[in-house]
Parts: structure tokens; sequence; C-alpha cells
């Protein structure tokens, strides 16, 4: 054995198979311990205290802690700065090493390097590996061994490196009886940490992603059909458990690449997004930290009516799905991924508020919220990110909703206030007679917001507004075709 102990530290990888730090340290130990820690540094930073990301983390945390009880071991679960903490549990166990798996977000990095610092000036090795994605950092570059920044052309090269190997389970169970016991203590409740319960729509852990895997499986052959309708159950739902890591994506990955249907290759592309998405955050840091990924585009002139910006949280800006969509994702912590590009493209180029202003609010509302992809997202919808589509692409909201709610389903159960409409009407109310607005009870500017801008009129501001930046000094991106963004 290289280690006579070891700890493994669990973050966005909450499942007792298929994971590499565990693994590793279960095969170069005779002794491993688990670990957990709700870092105060972040926790402290969230104002909601229902958020309920810490609601499904404590849950799926609380699972994982009786599934490693029933292996022989267990979770050891702290609460404080993980900095602070880990290198203390480390030194408390007397472990020579600590395991975990690569966490590619900038304050992530530079707590991983404060604890691998720590760890080291007491002797303690630490080890980590990649586990979330498929293809990491540099894995995929282009010919001249640079990264790509252009998602069809990084797609066709992930493809083409794609093998069985990548795809392959990590045996955990093979070396199972290495796990050690911790001595008893109690997991910290939501309440000590400042914490309230929040309802949750989704099932939790690593049994709830195999609950909706297992329904999805039934649904994959039809995903490239209906995962654009948020009236219908299209998408996987599985995004909030690849973000904890409830599931392994090599497991789904492996899934959608042997399942040959159109479906599969369409599910399949969007899990690439994610390894894109990832990579491109790795070569470009600074677009976390609110930067452009197109410099042309870092100083856009937007005005940034506070007003406007409420009336899209709040959901009431008389577009009924933009609303519609607002209001799911306030209710709910999720929103399906069309109405999160539409939604988007709304507030930054029909209400010319800065992306960024979005940006931070989907970050603290969405259960799913990953950094990368929520960055990477909101850049494509705003034209200033890894897009070769042109900027001046903006989304019709009418439009959009006749095509991906053509019966206004999704609207009536977001904005019941306009239930009485016909499927024809409901897209557009203010464009209804003011004799059938009267008798329905959903008047404009009454009992519906009518609508805060005009499309049109903001569209020919957004191109001006655009094609002024356009024109100032910065490198473009090299050209190529692009496909829409990640599906949910």
């Amino acid at each position: 054995m290289k280690y006579s102990r070891a700890l493994v530290w669990f973050r966005r990888d909450l499942r007792n198979f298929d994971h590499a730090a565990l693994y590793h340290a279960l095969k170069e130990s005779a002794q491993v311990y688990c670990a957990f820690v709700f870092d105060r540094d972040i926790l402290d930073a969230l104002t909601d205290k229902s958020d309920r990301r810490v609601t499904f983390i404590w849950h799926s945390i609380c699972e994982l802690h009786q599934a490693l009880q029933a292996q022989g071991g267990g979770l050891i679960v702290l609460y404080g700065p993980a900095r602070e903490e880990i290198p203390a549990l480390a030194k408390s166990l007397q472990a020579d090493a600590v395991y975990t798996n690569h966490d590619y977000e900038p304050q992530a990095i530079l707590r991983d390097a404060a604890v691998a610092q720590a760890l080291s000036a007491a002797n303690i090795a630490m080890h980590t590996f990649k586990d979330q994605v498929i293809f990491e950092t540099d894995e995929v570059l282009t010919k001249e061994n640079r990264p790509y920044s252009v998602f069809t052309p990084y797609k066709n090269a992930w493809l083409k490196q794609l093998s069985p190997f990548y795809l392959k389970s990590y045996p955990v169970e093979r070396y199972i009886a290495h796990l050690a016991r911790p001595q008893q203590r109690a997991i910290p409740t939501l309440k000590t940490m400042g914490f309230e319960e929040a309802e949750l729509l989704i099932p939790t852990g690593m049994a709830g992603a195999q609950q909706l895997f297992s329904d999805f499986q039934k649904r994959l052959h039809d995903y490239r059909d209906t995962r654009n309708f948020p009236a219908v159950k299209g998408p996987s739902y599985l995004s909030v458990h690849l973000r904890f890591g409830t599931l392994s994506i090599r497991a789904i990955a492996g899934h959608a690449w042997a399942y040959h249907s159109a479906g599969a290759e369409t599910w399949l592309s969007e899990l690439i997004w994610r390894d894109f998405y990832f990579m491109i955050l790795h070569h470009h840091p600074h677009v976390a930290s609110g930067h452009a990924f197109k410099p042309q585009f870092e100083h856009l002139a937007f005005p940034n009516d506070p007003a406007y910006f409420s009336a899209w949280c709040e959901g009431r800006t008389g577009y009924p799905l933009i609303d519609a969509a607002m209001r799911q994702l306030n209710q709910t912590g999720y929103m399906h991924n069309r109405l999160r590009m539409v939604a988007a493209s709304f507030l930054v180029k029909d209400l010319l508020v800065d992306w960024r202003w979005g940006e931070r609010y989907f970050a603290e509302k969405l259960l799913d919220f990953d950094l990368s992809a929520n960055n990477g997202g909101w850049q494509w919808a705003a034209s200033t990110g890894c897009d070769a589509q042109p900027w001046f692409r903006i989304f019709n909201p009418v439009t959009q909703s006749e095509k991906f709610d053509p019966q206004g389903k999704f609207i009536r159960k977001y904005v019941p206030e306009l239930a009485q409409c016909d499927d024809k009407e409901i897209h557009a109310p203010w464009l209804i007679s003011v004799p059938r607005q009267q008798a329905m009870g959903v008047v404009s500017g009454l009992d519906y917001p009518a609508p805060i801008v005009d499309h049109r009129v903001m569209r020919e501001k957004t191109l001006k507004l655009y094609a002024l930046s356009n024109t100032q000094a910065g490198p473009t991106l090299s050209s190529g075709q692009n496909a829409t963004p990640p599906l949910k």
C-alpha cells in the first residue's frame, strides 16, 4: 500500500460509485476516511436562507453517509471554512494523503491551492483527479494545440477523440473493504448552519438521480423533438444531479453514445456543451469575473433601467412567455432551457440591461446553477461569448411563444391571469380587442401588465448599440458554424 491512511474530500461528486478520487484512495491506502465540508466561505455569501441548493446538498449528503455506512465506512460532515477544516481533519486522522476531484471554478482553484499548501506544510500529500467531465482543460485542442472558441469544431474533435476508455467506470467496490468507519458524529442541521428547509420539486441524492435517469431513458428516443417545448416532458431534468455529482457523467454519456438514435445524439451534444464551457472557463478565467469573451463587446453601453430589470425578475414584462419563464424560476428554482435562452435574450436585447445582471440573478435562483454553463449561456445570448453567429440575432418573444408553447399550456400554468385567452390570443394579449379584454377580465395594463417595451423599437436600438461597439478595437473570433446552447 502507498499509504496507511487517507482522506477523501467529497465536493461536486456526492456518490459512492464510479468516483475517481474514492477509487484511487481505496486502491492506494489501507484505511480510507470520507468527508464533506459545508463550506462557510460559500454559505455565508448566500443571502437567501431558504436556498434550494443547500437543501438539495444536505439531503444528498445524508443519503451518501448512509450508503457509505452500509459499506463499512461513513461520512464525516463538517461546517466551517473548507480551507481550514480539511487540513485540520487530515491531521487529526493522521492521514498520509487527501484525495479529491478537480473543481474548475476560479475560487475553488484558489481554495484548493490553499488546502494543498497547508497539507504540504504538514507533510500530507494531496491528489486530485478528473471526474465531472469526459475531457478537461487541454485534452481536446485544435491541430495547432490551441483551445477551441467555437462549439461545433470542438464537438467534432471531442467525438473523434472519444473511446470506451474515457467512459469506463471506476470499480470502487473492488477495494471497498478499505473504507474506515469514522467516530460517530452528528451531521450539522440546516438550522445549525442558519438555513431553512426549502421545497424541492426534484428528488435528491443518488436515488433521485437514478429515478430521473431511468425515466428519461424511456423518453430519450424523442428528445430531439421534445426538448424545446416547456409544456412537454422533454428534458432529462438531470442538470442539478450533474452539478452535484449524484450520478456519473461517464455512465450517462456512455449510454447516450451507445444508444444510436437522433434523440441520443442530440442529448450527447448537450453533454459535450458542458465540457466545452468548463474548457472555456479554464482557458479564459476572466469570463467568470464579469468580462466579455469577445473583447469588442466588453463595454456595451447598456442603459440598465432598474425598473425594466425589476419587471423582468418579477415576471411582469407584459410578454407572457417571458413572464411565465421568470415565474417558473422564482417559484421552483428551475427554468426550461429554451426559456433561459429566450428570457436572457429579452433582458439584454429587448430591455437593454447588461447580461451580467441577469447572470447574477440566475446564479442566485437556479437550483442547478453552474458557473461555467451559466456564464457561457448568458454570454451566448448576449452575443458577447463563444458564438460564431452574428451579434444581430435577436429572439422575438412572441414568435418564440407561438412556436414553442403553441397552445399556451405553459403560459397558463404560470400566468393564470391569461387563462381565459384562446390559444392564439395568449401570446400577445395586448392585441386583443378592448371589449373582449374586458369580457375576459384580462385588460392590458390593469389585470395583466401591458408590454413594457415595443420589441420592434428595442430591436433597432439594440442593433445600433452593438454596431457602435463592434466598430471599436478588439479582435474577433474565427468564423464557423455554431449550434444552439445546451438544453438541461
